[in-house]
């Protein structure tokens, strides 16, 4: 059942995803569900093991919610992980402690497809819209809760190379040996991908992000080729709420980005905001990019830089972040310096 709508007492990143003005700038941070918080490696050891932690509604809810109580953020994020999509598939991931997640098989040829299967989301995956409904009653209206997925790019990335890679050289080869297949397996991780964003916005999600993870290892022409087409159809299929893209290190793509119909386009730290902006046009909202090795610096630098940032964003159609996921040894204390120097800092002439 679909979760009644709950008036949000925080629409800051609503608002600013729509173009419409704001008191201040919004900000969240990605992986703020984790383990630089305390509180969450207590409900991680509870668990177990991460993906008892994913799967366990009531859990996934308590750690999703931690980051708005702690570090006083303006959403949530679903905590989850974008490899339930390729598991739905029929391909199981492993989780290995401190080394990252791998596939014990493979799909690298057309026949090799027939192995997987077409999930139904609201079965397989049901475990991730119960934590939203949990998530959306904890936060009872405080600020929004982001639903994400990874672009099928990423997923695919993993899918063929079985783990993570430095250059992904065994998925790129599939895009010019084998592009039939290439196409194909994209086709259905970009289907599943569509019914399990729709799930979650059902659930209550009141935007979803899509994180193309290894958007950097392809040059221009094929990214235009086996990308942006699939990340075109997940946008137009998304209608009720704001989409964000964030392709990390593909500053070559940024302007056909722009071109989707998403609301958001995220930045990584090494994108320039004022040259971004030139790409994307005045219609779009702009979300990142402090480099997230800042946060090990003293209070004062992480002040310093943050105001940095957000002077070069702007006051319109920004939405504060870092450039990736905040690293798991991040102090707490610099991370909500940043989260605070966000929210007290007032453009000039704004």
């Amino acid at each position: 059942m679909p979760l009644l709508k709950t008036v949000l007492k925080n629409e800051l990143i609503l608002k600013a995803a729509r173009g419409t003005a704001t008191e201040r700038t919004p900000v969240w941070i990605m992986r703020q569900a984790g383990r630089i918080l305390k509180e969450y490696r207590v409900v991680r050891e509870k668990a177990g093991d991460f993906r008892t932690l994913v799967q366990t509604p009531e859990l996934a809810a308590e750690v999703t919610i931690q980051p708005v109580d702690i570090l006083g953020v303006d959403a949530a994020i679903i905590f989850s992980d974008i490899l339930v999509v390729p598991d739905a598939m029929g391909l199981t991931y492993v989780m290995d402690e401190g080394k990252g997640p791998r596939f014990p098989e493979t799909i690298r040829s057309i026949p090799e497809m027939a192995r997987l299967r077409v999930p139904d989301v609201e079965d397989d995956l049901s475990y991730v819209a119960q934590a939203i409904r949990l998530t959306k009653l904890g936060l009872a209206g405080r600020v929004p809760l982001i639903g994400f997925a990874g672009a099928p790019w990423t997923i695919f990335c993993y899918m063929t190379e079985g783990k993570g890679s430095k250059t992904f050289s065994l998925a790129r080869r599939s895009l010019f040996a084998d592009p039939a297949f290439a196409h194909a397996l994209m086709e259905r991780i970009t289907d599943t991908t569509i019914h399990y964003l729709q799930m979650q916005v059902r659930a209550g999600a009141d935007l979803v992000q899509v994180f193309d993870s290894w958007a950097g290892v392809l040059d221009r022409e094929s990214y235009r080729t086996f990308c942006i087409p699939y990340l075109r159809r997940i946008c137009e299929s998304i209608s009720d709420v704001p989409v964000t893209v964030f392709a990390k290190d593909a500053w070559f793509a940024t302007a056909d980005i722009a071109a989707l119909p998403c609301a958001t386009i995220g930045l990584d730290w090494a994108q320039d905001a004022v040259w971004a902006r030139t790409q994307v046009g005045p219609n779009r909202t702009l979300q990142g990019n402090l480099d997230p090795c800042v946060l090990y610096a003293e209070g004062a630098v992480v002040q310093r830089e943050t105001e940095r940032m957000l002077q070069r964003f702007g006051p319109n159609r920004h939405i504060a972040n870092l450039g990736h996921g905040v690293y798991p040894d991040t102090p707490v204390d610099n991370v909500r310096r940043f989260v605070d120097t966000v929210k007290e800092f007032q453009h000039p002439n704004a």
